[in-house]
Formats: C-alpha cells, sequence, structure tokens
C-alpha cells in the first residue's frame, strides 16, 4: 500500500512574516535608490555649471573681460519683462557650443521683443539643475551669476562680478578667482524670475549672497536659536520696490547648493556656511583673509 504525499501550504501566520520582511526590505531599499537617484542628479548639475564656468573662462580668454551681467541703458535694474536686458548667457552662448541659437538672436532690439521669442522659448539642458521638478511659463535658468555679496538692487556699484554694464577683467578680481563665487544655483520657483526666463538680465539669471544658502539665515534662526554656532543675524534690509528684490542662492539638494568658482572648480556649499564667510565669497575685491574656511 502506497502513501501519497500531501503538500503542505503556508499558514497564514507564515504569509504574514514572509510579507513583513519584504516590507522591511522594501523600506531600506527605497532610501538608498533615492540618495543614489540624487546623488547622479547633482553629479548632471555639477557638470552643467563645470560646462557654464568654463564658457565664461573661454569668453576671458578671447574677449579679455568677463562679460557684463546685463546690458541696459541705466539701472537699476527691475524684475520685470521690460527693457533691453541681454544678460550674460546670451553673451556666451558661442562659448556653450550654441552658436546656432547665438546666430538668431537679434541684439539690436531687447530680450523680449518678439525678434527674439524663437530663441527666448528654447530650453536649453545645461541650464535646468535636474533636482528642481518646478516649471516655469517661459524656459528659465536654475544658474545665476554672481551680482553682489548682500541684498541689493542690480546696479554698476555692485561687487560681484556680473554686473549692470560693466565687463570686469580677471585682474579686478582681486581676492582671487579660486575665492570668489561666479555662478550658483537658484530655484525656478517665484515670480518675477519664473516668467522671465534665461535671456533675461534680472532676478531670473542673478542673484547675491546676501540670504545665504537656501535662505540660511531663516535656518540657522529657526533651528540653532540665537545662542548656536552660528548666531544669526537681522535679516538684510530690502528695497520697497518688490521688483528691486533680487534674492539669493538656493536649490533641491539636500543641505546646500552647488556653486562654480572663477577658477573652474564647483563645490558643494552648505545651508549651514558661516553667513558672513558666504557674504565674503560673493565678493570679488574685500581683501579679507580666507584662510581656514571651512565650507
Amino acid at each position: 500500500m502506497h502513501r501519497t504525499a500531501k503538500s503542505r501550504a503556508f499558514s497564514n501566520v507564515e504569509l504574514l512574516v514572509v510579507m513583513a520582511i519584504i516590507g522591511i526590505l522594501v523600506a531600506m531599499l527605497l532610501p538608498a535608490v533615492q540618495a543614489a537617484r540624487e546623488a547622479a542628479r547633482r553629479m548632471t548639475c555639477a557638470r552643467n555649471l563645470s560646462q557654464l564656468i568654463l564658457a565664461v573662462q573661454n569668453y576671458e580668454i578671447a574677449q579679455r573681460y568677463y562679460p557684463a551681467g546685463v546690458l541696459e541703458e541705466k539701472g537699476p535694474i527691475l524684475s520685470q519683462a521690460k527693457g533691453y536686458h541681454h544678460n550674460w548667457i546670451s553673451q556666451l552662448l558661442p562659448y556653450m557650443e550654441e552658436k546656432n541659437k547665438a546666430a538668431h538672436l537679434d541684439f539690436t532690439v531687447g530680450v523680449y521683443h518678439s525678434n527674439n521669442a524663437p530663441v527666448r522659448a528654447i530650453t536649453i539642458t545645461i541650464l535646468k539643475c535636474p533636482s528642481d521638478w518646478n516649471t516655469a511659463p517661459m524656459p528659465g535658468s536654475n544658474y545665476a551669476g554672481c551680482h553682489h555679496d548682500v541684498e541689493a538692487p542690480i546696479d554698476e556699484t555692485n561687487h560681484g562680478v556680473f554686473l549692470l554694464n560693466r565687463r570686469l577683467r580677471y585682474v579686478d578680481i582681486t581676492d582671487g578667482s579660486s575665492q570668489t563665487i561666479f555662478l550658483g544655483e537658484h530655484l525656478l520657483e517665484k515670480p518675477p524670475a519664473v516668467e522671465l526666463g534665461w535671456m533675461s538680465g534680472t532676478s531670473a539669471t542673478l542673484r547675491n549672497t546676501g540670504g545665504g544658502v537656501n535662505g540660511a539665515m531663516v535656518w540657522l534662526k529657526t533651528r540653532l536659536g540665537p545662542t548656536g554656532p552660528f548666531p544669526p543675524k537681522p535679516a538684510p534690509k530690502r528695497p520697497g520696490n518688490p521688483l528691486l528684490v533680487v534674492g539669493g542662492f538656493g536649490s533641491r539638494h539636500p543641505g546646500g547648493a552647488m556653486f562654480a568658482f572663477g577658477d573652474g572648480s564647483v563645490h558643494f556649499l552648505p545651508e549651514t556656511i558661516t553667513p558672513s564667510v558666504f557674504e565674503q565669497l560673493g565678493h570679488r575685491a574685500d581683501d579679507k583673509l580666507s584662510g581656514g574656511w571651512n565650507w
């Protein structure tokens, strides 16, 4: 007499245990996947900035000076779609492997003129940080030139590198190009920057180091308090006219943002950078000692 083997099924308890183990493994894996994806996006962002700062250097080699931050009859610059407003990106196009776009630009009229609408409506890949998921009515740039070390309107007297109508030379960067921020990230999240596009020499493509990284002044005040390692100081005074407010740098990268320096290097600066140090990095000629800075 032969005995037939009976197949043994999983019990409900065993199934629940297996599902719980799978759930735990997935929960452990997802953060690692997300971190790997963000690391890849951050590398792409750094590569974009490397290409842009290389274009700036090639422009300086060819022209013997850096491009002006914005061209306009007079300042200060208002962040509105009115004026000439051709910016540093427009001038850099031939040095960014974008000669075709440069050839179709009409520099005899302003950025917002219908003659320049076809080029202005084109998205340029290296101007977009992959970590910033925001979209804008007009293709914009996640990268801005540094015009000043504190919050102030865009004008000829600013302390940064990309100014109104002024084309600085390498010798004008007396603090040293390796100690001076040229370009940095900013978010496409608030008007008018989201509406003016990548060709506009306004707050859309020019920023300052007066507000910290990702609004570090607010971060320090709310999380560290007045007795923290970096005592906060009062928020910088802003102009009464909101169209004169430029704003600072920031990104969707956790903990900080990417910046390109004049020597071609790209650094990730954390939100916790000392505010006074960050301001000094935005000043091309403050003659302050820079040794020992911990970014």
